[in-house]
């Protein structure tokens, strides 16, 4: 193989553990409803892409294996990490959807969902579906991509990754996330304490009526009435959220 071609080809491989790392995690192009051969398209077309502006910033091969294994790995980590960070804006309106439902009293139909690897209500798997939706149709998607090329310059291939700064920005990514999470759920888990207090006081009055059994499929229908009326004003406050959060990924702040 020509020497030039060998080092474009390691180039193009260095760039794809990177970059096909986090394509598996972004949100709204790594979705798990995204078929497989899709996904894999776009972790190739992203470093074929990048390369010609990348790759002369790209070290060359090590000779040694255990460097080739470093490198690569750290690889990995970055692109994994960077995924990570930007897949947890997405999960904070799933989350969300999964307290909406336990506040409605939909926590019993359980469902698959892909993108968790678990079962989870309607509900959340609804919110997800709407969090890829927005993040597509934004443009929110083009952030984290951007970072990814900004990160070449931020953490160069082979360069040690700061362990530290890496787990406390993840840290505080997930607490972000949950707390965005409960801001959007506040509308009815508020709803539910009062409907429950309501419940509480009418069994206290009068204990001879099973309140809480005759008020279950109108907590629902309330619920689900109340989550369809407040929905657009929380996708707005999650995206306006995500952007601000997507802004802050390393190399963008």
């Amino acid at each position: 193989m020509p020497a030039d071609l060998a080092a474009e080809a390691f180039h193009f491989l260095l760039l794809f553990c990177r970059l096909g790392a986090a394509s598996l995690l972004l949100p709204g192009l790594g979705e798990q409803d995204i078929p497989a051969s899709i996904r894999l398209a776009l972790g190739l077309t992203l470093p074929l892409l990048l390369l010609p502006v990348l790759g002369p910033g790209l070290p060359a091969a090590p000779e040694a294996v255990p460097a080739l294994v470093r490198l690569i790995a750290l690889e990995v980590l970055v692109g994994l990490w960077l995924g990570l960070t930007a897949r947890l804006v997405a999960l904070a309106l799933v989350q969300a959807g999964q307290a909406a439902a336990l506040m409605i009293g939909l926590a019993s139909p359980l469902q698959t969902d892909p993108s968790l690897g678990a079962q989870t209500t309607a509900p959340a798997r609804l919110f997800g579906l709407l969090a890829a939706t927005a993040m597509l149709s934004s443009g929110l998607y083009a952030l984290p991509l951007r970072a990814l090329v900004e990160s070449y310059a931020l953490l160069p291939p082979g360069a040690a990754v700061p362990l530290g700064a890496t787990a406390d920005a993840i840290a505080q990514a997930v607490s972000e996330s949950f707390s965005l999470a409960l801001r959007l759920a506040a509308p009815l888990l508020l709803a539910s304490v009062l409907s429950n207090l309501a419940l509480a006081l009418l069994a206290r009055v009068a204990p001879q009526v099973p309140a809480y059994t005759i008020a279950a499929p109108g907590q629902i229908l309330l619920g689900l009435v109340l989550l369809a009326l407040v929905l657009p004003a929380l996708l707005r406050v999650w995206q306006d959220a995500a952007q601000a959060s997507l802004a802050t990924l390393p190399g963008l702040n």
